[in-house]
This record gives C-alpha cells, structure tokens and sequence, in this order.
C-alpha cells in the first residue's frame, strides 16, 4: 500500500496521490493508470474496494469518492522483426478481472511483471489479439516520436506492418505533434487521435487531456468516445505546443542544434542525430490526401514553462483561482493580475492564442518559452 504505482516516477505517484491530485489540482474526472497490471496495483485497488473506498462501475472502470474514475491500464514495449523498434502501446481494461486475466498471460512474457512499461516476448498480432479478447482498447503510444513511437521509430511507413488497423482504437498523438500535423496520413483517417500525459510525476499529470462527449466516465463509454458511436465523440484534444516537445525538429544529440537534413552536426561535427516528429510527419504525410474534420487540439503552455513562474508562484495561482485548468484556459489577465506580476500574467494569456515566442525541442531536450 501507498508504493509509487510506477518503478521509473516519482516516489510520490502513489494511487492515493494521484487521485486526489488529478481531480483537486487538475481537475480531471477521468484518469488512465498503465501499471495496473502490477500485482501490487492490482492489490492495493482490491483493498479500496473490499474497504468501501472506491467502487467498480458496471460500465467498467473504478469510482473514488471524489469521483473521478480510474481506467486500468498496462503500457508494453513491443519489438517486432520486421521493423526497427521497439515500440510502445497501451492497453485498457474494463475490470479488474480482465486486468488480472492479462497480468497473469503478461508475467510469463515479461522479465519481472512489477516493474513498468517491459519488453514483451511475444509477436505483436498475439498480443494485440489478448488484448480484445479481453473486451481491451488497443492505442500505439506517443506513436511518432523518435524514442518508442511505432511511426517515429519503428514501422517504415504503414502501421499495417505490424498490426491490424481495424482491431486499433486510437492513436495516442504524443508530445511534439498535433492533430494538423498528423492528419496528412490517410491509414489513420477513421481512427480517432488522443492527447494523454505520459505522466513520470504529479506534476506532468494533465500536460496533455481531451474533452470527451459521454453519458457518464466509464470504460464503456470511452468505447464508443473513442469509435464516435451513439453520439459519443472526443470534442477537443488539449496538449503541448508541439514546438515545446522534446522531439519536434530534428536535433544533434551532444548539443541540441538543429540540423535539418544534415547528417553531421554544422556546430559540434557530431554524428548522432535524433530525426524530429516535424520531419518525420513530412515524409509519412500523403500531400494529395483529403484532411479528416476532427475535433479541435487546443495548444497549451503547462505553467511550469512560462518564464519566472517558479514553485510558489505555482501555489498561490492555485490557491487563488483552484485547478489548472481554470488558470490555463479561463481566468482574465486582470484577474492574474491580482496574484502575478503583469509579465507572467499576460504570458499565461498570450499562451491561449499561440503568440508566445517558443524555440524548438529536439533530441531529448524540451523547447523553450522565450
């Protein structure tokens, strides 16, 4: 009880923390955790729920008494023969049955099933046919960075390479790209796009999010959310300025200039270049495809990345105007003004319509607020 839900985060992302901090600062109402198939998650949600403190919904999914609801998930690193890789996904389960169905077919795939985000020894269609047999979603994570993504690093040019497009539920956009950026590939014009935080720490939770359309937050309702059915749909994708992500131009490794073309860094004559999300969206892009009308992606700036807002800035916003979320998108510049000094106030403001100074990530290394 009380362990970090995930071996490579933050000591403080326990279930506990990040339940109350996802709703109370973030507020967020519905929240994926892709270590579930931990023993010791597994556990620790079936003692809250014999204890009375969360309830499993029968629309899938488990309710704390804030009520915010929790989607249980695994993340697994694929390699697959015919392609560079490894790649990542995640996966998603109704229950806690089914998460324990998948946890005991995964620990005998897996080096050690407590630790996260493992090598999986098994071939990919396998694996993503597990995953629907146990009523799971199936989504190719932050799929076109150069680090794990299966666009960025694994298959050449079709995901069909490596997996049916059909058993496939979303595309998880990842940091550095947007949904303008990514809607020139033509496979993926049924299949609906998600902007979720890859979150290592209480504080990256919320970085990225979607407004969805649902009855209410369950599994079954991200279902058919996620495959436009029964007029559930995603309404707006909100996530980092692409140009912010630590991936988008392609980047020398030894001292981030960017290189463009070349394949020798101009600056440092290193060879080791990391290939930007921004080239690598160029080359899979089909110029003649006619673009998808998809939900809207909202650009933000997390409040860590303007200029001199440091940790106590940070509490007194929130103190004073509750959830990020209110502070990122709704509160007026004289409102900020009231707690924040005029330069980071009209920062905040101006990071709503996109006219922040902002210069390129690349190779690892996050883009800047200038």
């Amino acid at each position: 009880m009380g362990k970090p839900v995930k071996i490579t985060a933050s000591k403080s992302l326990t279930l506990t923390n990040i339940v109350d901090y996802s709703h109370r600062v973030k507020g967020l109402d519905m929240i994926g955790i892709i270590d579930s198939h931990s023993p010791e998650v597994i556990e620790e949600l079936k003692s809250y729920i014999f204890e009375g403190e969360a309830n499993e919904l029968t629309g899938g999914g488990i309710q704390f008494p804030n009520g915010i609801v929790l989607i249980l998930g695994s993340e697994l690193e694929i390699y697959h023969e015919s392609c560079n890789g490894p790649f990542h996904v995640l996966t998603y389960f109704p229950t806690i049955e089914a998460m324990v169905a998948f946890s005991a077919w995964l620990s005998k795939r897996v080096t050690n099933i407590t630790l996260s985000t493992q090598r999986v020894y098994e071939k990919s269609n396998i694996i993503q046919q597990k995953v629907k047999d146990l009523n799971g979603i199936f989504i190719p994570a932050h799929a076109f960075t150069p680090h794990k993504g299966i666009y960025g690093k694994g298959v050449h040019q079709s995901i069909t390479e490596v997996f049916q497009l059909t058993d496939i539920d979303a595309i998880e956009l990842g940091l550095s790209s947007d949904t303008n950026l990514v809607n020139g590939i033509a496979e993926l014009s049924n299949i609906s796009f998600i902007s979720n935080s890859d979150a290592h720490s209480l504080e990256k939770i919320g970085r990225e999010y979607q407004l969805i359309q649902m009855e209410e937050p369950s599994f079954n309702e991200l279902v058919l959310a996620l495959h436009h059915e029964n007029g559930r749909m995603i309404v707006k994708n909100f996530g980092l300025h692409p140009r912010l992500g630590k991936y988008f131009q392609t980047s020398c490794e030894q001292c981030y200039t960017h290189v463009g073309k070349q394949t020798v860094c101009p600056n440092c004559s290193s060879s080791k270049i990391t290939k930007g999300v921004f080239e690598r969206l160029q080359e899979l892009s089909d110029p003649n495809h006619k673009k998808v009308n998809r939900p809207p992606y909202i650009h933000q700036v997390p409040l860590e990345f303007i200029p001199k807002l440091g940790p106590k800035t940070l509490t007194k916003l929130r103190d004073h105007f509750g959830n990020e979320m209110n502070i990122i998108h709704q509160t007026s510049l004289s409102q900020l003004k009231e707690v924040v000094s005029e330069p980071i106030a009209k920062a905040i403001v101006l990071s709503r319509t996109g006219e922040l100074s902002i210069s390129a990530g690349g190779a690892g290394k996050y883009g800047k607020v200038e």
